[in-house]
């Protein structure tokens, strides 16, 4: 169909890794965005929450799975999974592309590399049926970036573990039906965390937090009040969690770029139409050099994140080619939304231009999965410094 290939990469080959099937399926994945979730943006933005029902919805056309073995329901492609973290940013929330990646792109994949098969049977099928909803729990009050310094403690008892602490910022943590959660095992430092798989059940609560941006996405305090969690439900070895959780990283922050490439591209084309449509706005010099200028970022952006991509496809330590796709487009997603909303000016202000949000959405990025300044800490030492 070389007419629905022309229609997602604008006339141009596509750019490796990607593949003409790729962009086939990207036009699939932009048609349904803009056609079933676009629309109900604003609903959800408004109700702080969307529906469990959109989970089905992915699930029900493979999106869930894209990543995963197919002995598990998936399609064991990487690269298409790619292709939907790009094209998600269209539905016109960060809150919704959070709250479906956080359960697809963080809270399974420690799953899928590291779970028994039972682990995987009982958690990562559901999740890619859209049947069974997961969190990542890691930050806590007052730690920020510093895994460390984690304080929820398993102790050992018969049987398995008892859970007590609290997490802070767990996007998805409201609706959870378990939680991946690190804990401390030992006092032994990065050696005394363990990865914990807790179900939603007695002693497990969460408190919904209000937010700048991401609306639609539930985010949550947690507490764990001497919550019971058998000791089949132990990702890997007890103390290796620190490397568990490091390891989930750089798909995380791969998808962050991407989405952000993606957010970048759609406010720009609406922008642009916004100023094509007032001839007025579209005469000024100084309208079309601030274009040009989002152009160039959002092109440089892209070719740092898909070289990233092919690193980390190859098997290669991508640790510094991710972390630099991540910098570069992070903050300049937010300087991009500000800009495209300075272009529109008082409409562009108002709530219905949908660029007032993506703003909003976008200031996230330099915080979550690793601030710009452990960014910049993980870089220097990666360049050797």
């Amino acid at each position: 169909m070389p007419e629905m290939r022309e229609l997602a990469t604008n006339g141009r080959r596509p750019i490796p890794p990607f593949t003409d099937e790729h962009e086939t399926f990207r036009v699939e994945v932009r048609s349904f965005v803009e056609q079933e979730l676009f629309p109900r943006a604003a609903e959800w933005e408004q109700a702080r929450s969307f529906p469990n029902e959109v989970f089905g919805q992915l699930a029900e056309r493979g999106y869930l799975g894209l990543k995963f073995p197919t002995e598990y329901g998936g399609r064991d492609d990487l690269v298409a999974d790619a292709v939907f973290a790009e094209e998600l940013a269209r539905c016109g929330s960060g809150g919704l592309a959070a709250g479906t990646g956080a359960h697809t792109g963080i809270a399974l994949p420690p799953i899928w590399k590291f779970g028994t098969d039972e682990q995987k049977r009982s958690y990562l099928v559901p999740g890619i049926r859209g049947e069974r909803i997961g969190a990542l729990a890691i930050t806590e009050p007052g730690a920020g970036s510093d895994v460390a310094s984690i304080r929820t403690t398993a102790t050992r008892v018969d049987g398995g573990y008892l859970v007590s602490g609290s997490k802070a910022f767990i996007t998805g943590g409201v609706r959870a039906h378990f939680l991946v959660t690190a804990v401390r095992t030992s006092h032994e430092g990065h050696r005394g965390l363990s990865l914990l798989i807790v179900e939603r059940g007695p002693g497990v609560s969460s408190q919904p937090l209000e937010k700048l941006g991401w609306h639609a996405s539930d985010t949550a305090l947690i507490s764990f009040d001497e919550v019971f969690v058998p000791e089949e439900h132990r990702l890997g070895e007890e103390g290796a969690g620190f490397y568990l959780i490091m390891a989930n990283f750089a798909w995380e922050r791969l998808i962050m770029a991407l989405g952000a490439i993606g957010a970048m591209q759609v406010a720009f084309e609406r922008t642009l139409a916004f100023v094509t449509a007032s001839r007025a706005t579209g005469e000024r010099q100084a309208v079309r050099h601030q274009l040009a200028e989002i152009a160039t970022t959002i092109e440089a952006g892209r070719s740092v994140t898909y070289s990233a991509l092919r690193t980390y496809l190859a098997g290669e330590d991508a640790v510094r080619e991710v972390t630099i796709a991540k910098l570069a487009t992070q903050r300049a997603a937010f300087e991009v939304m500000d800009a495209c909303v300075q272009i529109q000016g008082p409409a562009g202000y108002m709530v219905e231009s949908g660029i007032e949000r993506a703003a909003r959405d976008a200031r996230l990025g330099p915080i979550g999965g690793g601030t710009d300044e452990i960014m910049r800490e993980i870089l220097g030492r990666a360049l050797g410094l």
